[in-house]
């Protein structure tokens, strides 16, 4: 195989897993800029040596974020991609090429590019009947029950609208609900996200509407499609949209000529940072409808629009050193400390450095000059070294990451699959232990008063070294520690008083089993309606409920299967602490749908997609999001996909509407 050939080949594995880091995972390892520059020196080595032509290189289709879990809906117009630039010439090309093949005047639309994922939403008699993803631009995932959600996405509009349109826009998170978001993510060790874009995708991905709502996401719409739209210009129609009750960004400007789309970029490159949501670029439309029309397509996009990207603010700084923390479930995360600098309107002293893959792809020493960027204008990262300001040999150790425990000297272990390390020392490491203390007090968990303080105050006295120590504590030993007075150490033993009362759910969230988030707890317990009986699941049980995967599975076993992690369950149970199901939650269970796979599609008048699916299990049944022959019942509600409905009925599986459903379960 000659070099050209490996080049290509090269490019084009590397693009595809780009494209599934970015639109699967919600997890880029690489910048827009930096994947766009690949793509074209791709684009450009098949157009040289078409002999090495591939209808499945990445050239040839746009990204997919389809997801498995959500019925697939084929676009009516189907959604295709801009073409990027970063420079203001190739914007004046775009002008020119424009201007002679319209040979008449004509009026640029120019509006912001927001960073959030792509959203189609179709309207039939002014009211929302469906919210589709961008998908791989033909098929997208239906996600109308998450988008009901987002406040600013009107349900039923006013105004004299089309009967049946389609509008477009981006699904957002502020960066106010980005910042919220991560600190309760790494508050309880969750991967933090990398920008508010993949937090916005990620969350319409959610297969829980009750925690899409909780982000509190926004949407700004852009683009109008129909058959009988009000006018014959883009702003036209979204001015029209707009008083339909829609959220239209009001940024947008009509251009005349090339200086005003100039000087609308040099604007928005600095008034940018002051908007409270994130952007990456700015979009520039031909305003009339019929010019579009004349104008056309190419295969992947319209030769009437284009996207203009802003330049990442970017700084240049010393690396000092690394520095490793120690989180609660033991994962080890590297910390740059740099020589401070100033980016985008803050001073940087710190980035992240992820993990040991980020640390020797960019083959960092200690004393480089590294560049530094916001991932979505937030998080500190390092995203390159100035490898020409570095000394030959480098001056300073190469950064390798640590085999150790920083803390606590024990061996680190990286589990296959897994980007993270950690250290396994769970009941000796200090971080973990006092990590595991303050996760078992936060409000969501056992609701203790207790800060960071109180913690160090009482492990470094020698009070507490778990959870179940905190009970033992009495008010002789709070009034022998400095600063504290008589109240607040009352107060203190009056809340572990009160959290005896926590739902069996909150104390199992608390125990801080890796992995077992809020949403997992409240499943296990109701499905196992006790600690003895989910001390005694095996792995098979734990999987068979809905939503419960091999990897949670595997370490709620692990967790019972050590003899101190039971003991310690056991003392808190002989605290008082609630161990099993309320009444309320054990009295509503029934074996009605005992052994019986439900698979629930469209939408619904009574109770919600999540709340259903909650009513199944209760009952016995099991989830399921994929039609088979193990289907025994299809619960059916209004827009169920024409796909699944056919499947169904070549199989024989019984459908059966809401009111069939509640009827079945309450006989």
């Amino acid at each position: 195989m000659n070099e050209i050939v490996l080049k290509i080949s090269r490019l084009r594995e590397e693009l595809e897993q780009h494209n599934y880091n970015y639109y699967v995972l919600s997890a880029p390892t690489i910048s827009d800029r930096e994947f766009d520059d690949r793509m074209k020196e791709l684009q450009a080595l098949e157009e040289q040596y078409p002999e090495y032509a591939d209808p499945l290189s990445p050239t040839q289709r746009v990204g997919s974020d389809l997801s498995k879990e959500f019925e697939q809906v084929e676009h009516q117009y189907p959604m295709l991609s801009l073409g990027n630039t970063y420079s203001e010439e190739e914007i004046r090309d775009f002008y020119n090429r424009t201007a002679r093949a319209l040979n008449e005047p004509f009026e640029i639309v120019a509006e912001l590019k927001y960073d959030g994922s792509s959203i189609s939403l179709i309207y039939e008699n002014g009211r929302l009947s469906r919210a589709v993803t961008r998908g791989d631009g033909t098929r997208g995932d239906d996600v109308t029950a998450n988008v009901k959600t987002i406040r600013s996405i009107p349900l039923i509009l006013h105004g004299d609208c089309p009967a049946k349109f389609e509008i477009r826009g981006e699904v957002l998170l502020p960066h106010a609900e980005f910042e919220r978001l991560n600190r309760e993510r790494e508050e309880q060790e969750e991967p933090l996200f990398a920008n508010p874009r993949n937090a916005a995708s990620g969350t319409l991905k959610q297969q829980n509407p009750a925690i899409v709502a909780e982000r509190r996401l926004d949407a700004y719409l852009y683009y109008l499609l129909g058959e009988s739209l009000p006018s014959d210009t883009h702003y036209g129609n979204l001015e029209a949209a707009r008083s339909w009750g829609f959220k239209i960004p009001n940024v947008m400007r009509v251009c005349k000529n090339m200086q005003e789309l100039l000087d609308y970029i040099n604007y928005w490159d600095t008034e940018r940072k002051r908007l409270p949501v994130a952007t990456d670029g700015i979009v520039f439309k031909v305003n009339s409808l019929s010019q579009q029309r004349s104008l056309g397509f190419t295969a992947k996009s319209p030769r009437w629009a284009i996207s203009y990207k802003f330049q990442a603010e970017r700084a240049e700084t010393r690396l000092n050193s690394v520095s490793y923390q120690v989180g609660r479930t033991g994962i080890i995360t590297p910390v740059a400390n740099l020589e401070p600098v100033q980016l985008a309107g803050t001073v940087v002293k710190r980035a992240s450095l992820h993990n040991a893959d980020i640390i020797a792809e960019l083959d960092l020493h200690i004393g480089d000059r590294v560049y530094v960027e916001k991932g979505g204008e937030i998080i500190p990262k390092i995203v390159g070294v100035n490898t020409d300001a570095r000394t030959t040999p480098a001056a300073g150790e190469r950064v390798t990451f640590v085999t150790h425990c920083p803390e606590c000297g024990t061996a680190l272990v990286r589990e296959r699959g897994e980007a993270g390390h950690y250290c396994p020392n769970v009941w000796g490491c200090a971080p973990q232990i006092k990590g595991k203390i303050e996760h078992f007090v936060t409000r969501r968990a056992m609701n203790i008063n207790m800060g960071h303080e109180t913690v160090e105050d009482l492990y470094n006295a020698g009070y507490v070294r778990n959870t179940a120590d905190l009970y033992a504590i009495r008010f002789a030993d709070l009034m022998r520690l400095e600063r504290w007075a008589e109240k607040s150490a009352r107060n203190l033993l009056e809340s572990l008083e009160e959290s005896k009362k926590a739902p069996f759910e909150r104390v199992l969230y608390a125990l801080g089993i890796r992995y077992v988030g809020e949403t997992v707890a409240k499943r296990l317990t109701f499905s196992f309606l006790s600690i003895d009986n989910l001390e005694k699941a095996s792995v098979e049980e734990l999987t068979a409920v809905d939503e419960i995967g091999e990897r949670i599975a595997q370490s709620v076993a692990a967790y019972f299967a050590d003899e101190r992690n039971r003991t310690l369950v056991n003392r808190l149970k002989d605290c008082g602490l609630q161990m099993q199901a309320s009444e309320k939650v054990q009295t509503s269970r029934s074996d009605r749908l005992k052994d019986l796979t439900v698979v629930i599609s469209g939408t619904f008048a009574v109770h919600s997609r999540d709340e259903y699916k909650s009513i199944i299990e209760q009952h016995g049944g099991k989830n399921s999001s994929a039609i088979s022959g193990k289907t025994d019942y299809i619960l059916a509600g209004d827009n169920m996909g024409p796909a699944k409905l056919e499947k169904a009925r070549k199989l024989g599986v019984k459908i059966i509407n809401e009111t069939e459903f509640l009827k079945l379960i309450n006989e």
